[in-house]
């Protein structure tokens, strides 16, 4: 498996100030490449505090045969204290509202999350919570779902809108799995930026004042 290894290891990115409204960026299986910088930047030229941790210790990977390896490396119950002392940290300096932006392995720690109550608006790309991962999310949630290769989002869909989670969701089916990487993968520019003005639309509507 060849890793590579990526700028500020194991140390979380910082744009914007605290005390505004916090949104913190999780990463694909593919580890923390560039892209997140270029998600993260314009994120925080529109209001928001943005934090990037790193869930995989300073590792990434450029293809998906190494992401995949690189994934089963993931402890989740490390991953989610590292994401909550993040949330906890925000609120302490000041943040009014929480929110988090997950991609892949990133969405499905997101939505575990929101199960908590501790956020205020959830964006996943390409995640779902399954049966055996029961409980209602009572955050705004956006969901963004690629056109091949994903995960079925029918019945996590199903049981978001019995429950009556407010819910926003888009398909794209002009993107490849994992399309919220641009360091990786196929997503066209266009669907690139609709899914990022969607996204922040959504962050402004329910983050800022």
């Amino acid at each position: 498996m060849a890793l590579i290894s990526i700028a500020s290891r194991g140390t979380t990115l910082e744009y914007g100030m605290p005390g505004q409204p916090l949104v913190i960026l999780l990463h694909d299986w593919y580890g923390r490449l560039s892209s997140m910088d270029d998600y993260g930047i314009p994120l925080a030229q529109r209001g928001f505090h943005v934090l990037v941790p790193d869930l995989f210790n300073g590792w990434a990977a450029t293809n998906a045969s190494d992401a995949a390896g690189l994934l089963d490396r993931l402890n989740p119950s490390t991953a989610l204290n590292i994401i909550g002392e993040l949330i906890h940290s925000g609120r302490t300096h000041g943040a009014p509202r929480v929110g988090l932006v997950g991609f892949s392995v990133g969405g499905w720690l997101a939505l575990l999350l929101a199960q908590s109550g501790s956020l205020d608006a959830v964006v996943a790309y390409d995640a779902v919570l399954n049966d055996i991962e029961p409980g209602v999310l009572p955050c705004p949630v956006q969901l963004h779902f690629a056109g091949m290769n994903g995960p079925d989002p029918e019945p996590f869909v199903a049981r978001l809108l019995a429950d009556g989670t407010a819910l926003e969701r888009f398909d794209d089916f002009t993107a490849a799995h994992s399309f919220a990487s641009t360091s990786i993968s196929t997503l066209t520019t266009q669907s690139d930026a609709l899914a990022f003005a969607r996204t922040t639309q959504f962050l402004e509507r329910y983050l800022l004042d």
